[in-house]
Formats: C-alpha cells, sequence, structure tokens
C-alpha cells in the first residue's frame, strides 16, 4: 500500500478523533481541518461541496423549526402519549411503534427525548420491567431516520441515487417495512429480557432501601397549554411530509409547462415544498419567526449541516484522489459479497454519530463499487450503529430516565441494554431489505 495514501489515512483518523472529542459541530469543523491538510500537505484538488443534501437538509430544518416554534411538536408529543398510556400493558410493542411513527413524521429522533419519561412511568406503573420498552423504543427511534421521508440522511440518499434512477420512492418501499418488520422483532424480543420487577433482587433491594420510588404515577402536575397554533402547524408540517412523498411517486406533480419532458429533481421539489410550508405555518400559527433559529431543531440541524459539509467533503475528496487503489482493492469483495459493505456502514456510523454524514461519506464508495443501487438502500440502516458504544444523547437520556435502574451500561461497557434491540434492528432490517431489494434488480 502507497505510503502516501496511509499517511491521508492517518489524517482522516485524526480529523475524526478530534472532532469526536470536540463534539457537536466539532465533527465538521475538524473535518475541514483534515480537508485543509490533505489539499494544502498533498496537493489533492478538493472534490464538489454536497450541495443538493444540504440544500434539502436546511429547508426541511426550516419546516421543523418553524413547527417546533409553534408548538406543533408539543402536540406531537401529547399524541403520542395518550396513545401509549392507553395501551400500558402492551407498552414494550407500543412504545416503539409509537417513536418509529413520530420520528418518521418528523424526520429527527430527537422527538423521543419527552416520551422516554412517559414510556418509563407506564411500563413502571404496570409493574414491566422499564429496560425493555425504554431501549427498544430508542433503537427504533434510530431506525426510523432512515426511512423518514424529510431526515437528513435520506435527504443524503436522495441526493445520491437520483442520477442512478432510485429516489425516495425506492427507499420507502424497501426502507420502511425491512426497518418497521426489524423493530416489531425486536420489541417482541425485548418482552423476555431480564428479569420481572417482582423477581429482580436488585430491584427489589433498592425499592426496599428506599433508593428508588415504588410504582405509582409520578406527579408531573397539569401540563401547560398548546400554543394557539400548534395542531395547525402540525397538521401542515405533516401535509408538507405527504405532498413530499406523492411528488416522490408521481413525477406528474414535478412538471412544469416549461420543462415537460423533464421533472424537477427530487431535492429541488423539497426544497420548494419545505421552505412553503415553514412560510405557512408561521403565517397561521403567528409564531414569533426570530425564535425559529433560536429553537433546539435549528441548532440540531446546523450541527448536521456542519457535519455533513466538513465530513463528507473530506471523504470524497480522498476517495477521489484515491479511486483507482481503494476501488481495486475493495471490488472483489463487494462482487462477492455486497452485504458487507453494510459493516462498513455500521462501523463508520460509530465514529461519526450522524446517519446523514455516515451515508453521504460512503454511500459514494459503494455506488463506484458497482453495488447495486437496491442493495446500497438495503444496506441503509446500518448506518444506525452509533448505538454500539452507549454514549449518544438518546441512549444516556433512556438510562437517566429509568429511575428504576434497569436501562442501564453493563459492567463491561458493551452489555449494555441497547445492545440487543440495536443489533437485531440492524440486522434485521439490513436482511429484510437485501431481500426486498432483491426485487428491484
Amino acid at each position: 500500500m502507497d505510503i502516501k495514501l496511509i499517511l491521508e489515512f492517518l489524517v482522516i483518523l485524526g480529523a475524526l478523533a478530534m472532532g469526536a472529542r470536540m463534539g457537536g459541530v466539532g465533527l465538521g469543523l475538524w473535518g475541514a481541518v483534515g480537508l485543509l491538510i490533505l489539499v494544502l500537505g498533498f496537493g489533492i484538488a478538493p472534490s464538489a461541496i454536497p450541495g443538493e443534501v444540504l440544500l434539502i437538509v436546511l429547508t426541511v430544518i426550516m419546516a421543523a423549526s418553524a413547527m417546533e416554534v409553534a408548538g406543533g411538536i408539543d402536540f406531537l408529543v401529547r399524541v403520542a402519549e395518550k396513545i401509549i398510556r392507553k395501551n400500558p400493558k402492551q407498552v414494550t410493542v407500543v412504545a416503539p411503534l409509537v417513536t418509529y411513527a413520530f420520528t418518521f413524521a418528523a424526520g429527527t429522533g430527537h422527538i423521543v427525548y419527552p416520551l422516554l419519561p412517559v414510556i418509563y412511568e407506564v411500563a413502571h406503573e404496570n409493574g414491566i420491567r422499564p429496560e425493555r420498552p425504554m431501549a427498544v423504543a430508542t433503537i427504533a427511534s434510530q431506525q426510523a431516520i432512515t426511512a423518514s421521508p424529510v431526515s437528513a440522511a435520506t435527504a443524503a440518499m436522495i441526493g445520491l441515487l437520483s442520477t442512478h434512477g432510485f429516489g425516495l420512492v425506492q427507499i420507502l418501499l424497501i426502507c420502511v417495512p425491512s426497518t418497521l418488520l426489524a423493530v416489531l422483532i425486536a420489541a417482541f424480543v425485548q418482552l423476555r429480557v431480564g428479569k420481572e420487577l417482582k423477581d429482580d433482587p436488585e430491584y427489589q433491594r433498592l425499592l426496599a432501601s428506599g433508593e428508588i420510588e415504588p410504582p405509582g404515577r409520578a406527579e408531573g402536575g397539569t401540563p401547560p397549554p398548546l400554543k394557539s397554533g400548534a395542531k395547525a402547524s402540525a397538521f401542515i408540517f405533516l401535509t408538507g411530509v405527504a405532498l413530499v412523498v406523492l411528488a416522490g411517486i408521481f413525477p406528474a406533480l414535478r412538471t412544469v409547462p416549461s420543462l415537460p419532458d423533464k421533472p424537477l429533481t427530487m431535492p429541488i421539489s423539497i426544497a420548494i415544498v419545505m421552505l412553503a410550508v415553514a412560510a405557512v405555518i408561521l403565517a397561521v400559527s403567528k409564531a414569533p419567526v426570530n425564535d425559529v433559529p433560536k429553537s433546539k431543531t435549528c441548532q440540531s440541524g446546523v450541527t448536521a449541516i456542519i457535519g455533513i459539509l466538513g465530513l463528507a467533503w473530506l471523504g470524497d475528496t480522498f476517495i477521489n484522489a484515491n479511486r483507482e487503489v481503494i476501488i481495486g482493492g475493495l471490488t472483489n469483495m463487494a462482487t462477492a459479497a455486497p452485504w458487507t459493505f453494510a459493516i462498513g456502514l455500521f462501523l463508520a456510523s460509530m465514529l461519526l454519530y450522524s446517519q446523514a454524514a455516515t451515508a453521504r461519506a460512503l454511500m459514494p464508495l459503494g455506488l463506484s463499487l458497482g453495488i447495486p443501487a437496491p442493495f446500497l438502500i438495503a444496506m441503509f440502516p446500518a448506518v444506525n450503529g452509533y448505538f454500539f458504544i452507549p454514549n449518544y444523547g438518546t441512549l444516556i437520556a433512556a438510562m437517566q430516565f429509568d429511575r428504576s435502574r434497569t436501562t442501564r451500561i453493563g459492567k463491561y461497557l458493551l452489555n449494555h441494554s441497547f445492545m440487543l434491540p440495536g443489533m437485531i434492528c440492524t440486522i434485521g432490517s439490513v436482511t429484510i431489505g437485501l431481500i426486498i431489494g432483491s426485487f428491484f434488480k
């Protein structure tokens, strides 16, 4: 292997290590530092900026942020809470389906945070081991991101595959059933995880010593009233999501009279719809426009944009500069067993902590290796690997909200509550996806 290639790869690893240590936008910023070193230190020409992906992510973030400011996300959370509380005995199956559905609709896994204490309360009140629904519901929210028509990760896939004859429709047809079935399998397996609370000696010890509260609904008081435009903003946003899906299914909806033979691309269509949705939400709800950039959704979205820009740009530049060596070394493996590429996606996501950045960084390599687009879509859920090392925000939140202490990290770090449902969902969704994808060849 060429020493120059090894040094360039070490630059990438160094940038990732520094970015991961800093966290947040640091990943993307250190990706740019790595790119600077490759350009100035190794004389490599930078690749093209992933503009279409960034366009989709930015416009969807605007719509979701407007919905948050108008109170739409609070409304969706209230609806989810009602569904979970209506089926208390089946919380281990119902909770992950709810978190999946709401993440699918909103395009962000952050919607799971206010649902976690509800899931805990319902499980604990009914004598169900909270670890079971808490862990699988958290994993389900990650899986839904790779099936959502308005997530940043799906935006990355649309931008990459649109020129290869595959787009939103194929992503939904493969990823929705594969991830949903995998979540259901994981939920039913979770029904038998761990001891029942009444038989768990550690739980009973903590209960007897007064270190944890006995089962009983927490005194949360009356929740604050929803904002006046909350319901309307949620419905407007979901209508926008439906329009995006319909535009993907029916190209005629994207056709304009001046270009009768060439429909608008999906990235352009998504951008137009989502910006319009944001404007309508703000007009109807009369929500303060200045609060949009201050919202949690907007701040998280900007972090995602910086991450995609820095890391994807760095990865593309490295791969383009060493295409012959990299492609030549991996083509035989990918041809003989295309599914092995999913392992690379999984490992990369453990480092990048972003489904979108992982997809944008590695999927072009998969296309270069000659892996059929349907198989790449099937392997898309493998980018959810950041549950493996349990230090991501939603995982930590689930452990903190579980006051029974059944959702936890084990003695050996990797034997944590999320490992089993995470691996079942990842392996299950990729396997089911490959079966479905085989019909698209």
